[in-house]
């Protein structure tokens, strides 16, 4: 499938309003990047792996983390980029009025009710961040921490079954090898 001119512009657009919002935030870990880079390599995951497409859910995966992370509103979202792109991210964005354990049960509930395009986009966000805590996890996030991740994430991904299957194998593939790297660890305490 070719972009048109059309798509090219808002997926260009939607980088530059992502960066602009994310410019000042880093990700947490020892050598912490940029923050955008979270986002792009999320669309990387759909376009590559996923064989993802559809610019609705590639823009949404820029944006995904606006919301919750930036002074983004719902509104400026929907101004910029439509209706569609903007009730994909209200999909994808997490509650952090609630506790961290409800929303990560909310996250849990509700994942086998997102429509199909944020459910791809929930599950690239879930391989990028079980690759980041394998590769550069938070300070001070032990074995158990990282394992606790991942098996709420395989919690969440049991809801998104059926939209991708190459993001779920490549979800699956991720698992595995991060729980291999968990044991390694608690064999070297």
């Amino acid at each position: 499938m070719q972009l048109t001119d059309e798509k090219y512009s808002i997926f260009l657009r939607s980088l530059c309003f992502a960066a602009e919002k994310h410019k000042y935030q880093r990700r947490k870990g020892k050598n912490p990047p940029p923050y955008i880079n979270h986002p792009i390599k999320v669309v990387e995951i759909l376009w590559q792996e996923g064989s993802v497409r559809d610019v609705n859910v590639l823009v949404g995966a820029l944006l995904h983390d606006t919301i919750e992370d930036t002074d983004t509103s719902p509104e400026e979202i929907q101004l910029a980029f439509g209706e569609k792109v903007k009730n994909i991210v209200l999909e994808v964005t997490n509650d952090w009025r609630l506790s961290k354990a409800a929303m990560k049960q909310k996250i849990v509930d509700q994942a086998p009710h997102f429509s199909f395009e944020a459910k791809q986009i929930k599950l690239a966000d879930l391989i990028c961040n079980v690759r980041d805590i394998m590769n550069d996890p938070p300070l001070r996030w032990t074995p158990t921490r990282r394992l606790e991740y991942v098996q709420w994430a395989e919690k969440v991904v049991e809801g998104l079954k059926g939209c991708n299957e190459q993001l779920e194998i490549c979800f699956e593939e991720r698992v595995t090898e991060a729980k291999w790297r968990i044991n390694q660890l608690y064999n070297e305490y």
